[in-house]
């Protein structure tokens, strides 16, 4: 048997046998990595990302390159332990990772726009609870390879959010991706203290009061975490093709006369969803729409940060429009409020903001600081992710690039930008919104709403 490898066990779900074994980099200095409060915002969830291959994975192989990439990152081989303030460390013990192989008597399907896996992705990724990981003998990384009947393979990773936002989970899967394919690699940085070290209240009265995080008390913080799960929600996923997003750009262009302003193809796609997503709600015009971007704080650090620092650095920035406002700005206009937006992120706030959430996790209360923006408003607020630059269709493990891959199904209000398989500089756009606002943007009407500027003459 390989080294980092142990003996798996056998287990039935249902009429299926699954093997599952226990994958380890072979090595543990016994060390510990204390969580950042960057890393702490977020909870014990766990965040599946699902890849879909028509070729099919070598599961042996996989685990033997995964245990030399878990070398570099011995985070994931860890687990999570309580510090005495109430923050968490990660005890760097290579207890290993979970590595489950199961078959499915169904063939690979032509899974995209018109066919989502998320209402069966419960048969290809489990254990998402986050309930039980902290002080337990928990796997932080939890991998799931299924092999379809006839060929093809899901690909199934959880990563605990406690130790990587989304383009640290990508980064360690391009990593695993590039060892297994014999390729060299940058070596990831897991010193939190880096990030820490940065930490200084802005002397900025502005900065101050727009922090963007804010602390909630015990009732408070519990219902705002539970209002979203009390609505139904379902997914609309679209694409956008490159020259519908030129045609975008340029009109949103079009209006912006000042010198200087510029706007980007995201900016422009961003303002377009809202803007219909704002009208789809048909909320009274003097109700304000609230929107949330998820922006990477390394940016704005610039060199201060190592460039390969590896956990979670992303802020949030907030704005708003009254609803009729933004149904009667220009795209142009809404675009210029985006961009606004982004720019709040001054290496001054982000600053900041490490130090004042800092100072809460030391007094251990880390747990009843939130964001701030909208804490009262997940009907009237969209939160978007732009994912459009990360490799997410770069992983190849050895049967080629997936063709498809799944961002969960959210509880709240959400847009998920990302890359297309053709990687051609258009978007695939997740929508994930209320039954009823989903059921209206799949109708026809909805659709060349969401698509005025298609190339082809219809919606995709």
């Amino acid at each position: 048997m390989a080294k980092g490898q142990t003996p798996p066990f056998r287990t039935v779900v249902g009429s299926r046998t699954e093997t599952v074994h226990t994958v380890r980099a072979g090595t543990a200095d016994g060390g510990r990595v204390r969580l950042s409060p960057y890393d702490l915002l977020i909870g014990p969830w766990y965040v599946p990302l699902t890849f879909f291959y028509r070729g099919t994975l070598d599961g042996a192989a996989l685990r033997d390159s995964l245990a030399r990439t878990l070398l570099r990152y011995p985070p994931l081989s860890g687990r999570l332990e309580r510090d005495a303030d109430g923050g968490m460390s990660v005890l760097c013990n290579d207890a290993g990772v979970r590595f489950t192989e199961a078959s499915s008597p169904e063939p690979m399907r032509e899974y995209g726009h018109g066919l989502r896996a998320q209402p069966v992705i419960g048969d290809v990724v489990r254990e998402v609870s986050p309930f039980g990981v902290v002080s337990r003998d928990t796997p932080l990384l939890k991998i799931r390879l299924t092999q379809m009947r006839g060929g093809g393979s899901v690909l199934g990773v959880l990563i605990n959010h406690t130790l990587a936002d989304g383009g640290s989970a990508l980064a360690f899967l391009e990593s695993w991706s590039r060892e297994h394919l014999g390729l060299p690699w940058e070596e990831p940085s897991h010193d939190r203290g880096a990030l820490e070290a940065l930490g200084r209240l802005s002397q900025d009265p502005a900065t101050r009061d727009g922090r963007v995080f804010a602390r909630v008390g015990r009732m408070r913080h519990l219902a705002t975490s539970l209002r979203p799960g009390l609505r139904r929600r379902a997914t609309v996923t679209t694409r956008f093709e490159a020259a519908e997003l030129a045609a975008m750009k340029s009109e949103a262009l079009g209006v912006l006369t000042e010198p200087g302003a510029w706007v980007s193809t995201n900016d422009v796609l961003t303002a377009h969803l809202w803007r219909v997503v704002g009208e789809l709600r048909g909320r009274a015009d003097a109700a304000e729409e609230w929107l949330g971007l998820v922006v990477g704080a390394r940016s704005g650090l610039g060199d201060a940060l190592p460039s390969a620092y590896w956990g979670n650095c992303v802020t949030k920035s907030w704005t708003s429009l009254p609803a009729g406002e933004l149904r009667g700005r220009s795209l142009g206009a809404v675009a210029d409020e985006v961009r606004r937006s982004l720019r709040s992120n001054t290496k001054d706030k982000i600053r900041d903001e490490i130090a004042f959430l800092g100072s809460h996790r030391r007094r251990g209360v880390h747990r009843h600081v939130m964001s701030a923006g909208g804490l009262d408003a997940s009907e009237a607020s969209l939160s978007v992710n732009n994912w459009s630059r990360f490799p997410v269709y770069r992983i190849d493990l050895g049967a080629g690039r997936p063709f498809w891959y799944e961002f969960p199904d959210l509880p709240a209000p959400t847009v998920h930008i990302a890359p297309t398989p053709e990687e051609d500089g258009g978007r695939d756009v997740y929508l994930c919104l209320s039954e009823s606002h989903a059921d209206l943007a799949r109708t026809p009407r909805w659709q060349e709403k969401l698509h005025p500027h298609a190339v082809s003459g219809h919606a995709r």
